[in-house]
């Protein structure tokens, strides 16, 4: 008998899928390292961006920044609903959520002591994002 040389279709069929296989687990893992990667990436610039504006309140008096939410220089709100979002960035939003202290504990004197919530939002994979940081500022009297 002769003998034969060379593949077979089979071979070259069970090649095909073993390759494809291998190909496929190679791009899915390269795809999740760049997607958390650009998360981390993301998340990383939104808590500068937090960690800037919580520097910024606290280089204030509260007489001073009461008076800039007067004029409206700074859009805030009590409640994270009532606070208006505003663009700071390319895809970064920022909320101001500024609270009496004296809603979250009733035995303290009002409008001596002020919480600051800091939000920044962004999107990632079609889902809102959200870096929260806050501050507490108190009158000096």
């Amino acid at each position: 008998m002769k003998s034969e040389k060379g593949f077979t279709g089979v071979d070259i069929a069970i090649s095909v899928v073993v390759l494809f296989i291998f190909v496929s687990l190679i791009i899915s893992l390269i795809y999740g390292i760049n997607s958390s990667s650009k998360e981390v990436e993301l998340k990383s610039e939104a808590t500068a961006l937090a960690v800037e504006e919580i520097e910024n309140i606290k280089t204030k008096k509260i007489e001073t920044l009461e008076s800039e939410l007067d004029n409206q220089e700074i859009k805030y709100g009590a409640s994270e609903q009532e606070a208006e979002t505003q663009q700071i960035k390319d895809g970064f939003y920022r909320r101001i959520i500024i609270q009496d202290y004296n809603d979250l504990d009733k035995s303290k004197v009002p409008d001596v002591v002020k919480k600051v919530t800091v939000q920044i939002l962004y999107r990632f994979k079609a889902q809102e994002q959200k870096v929260e940081l806050s501050t507490v500022l108190s009158k000096e009297i």
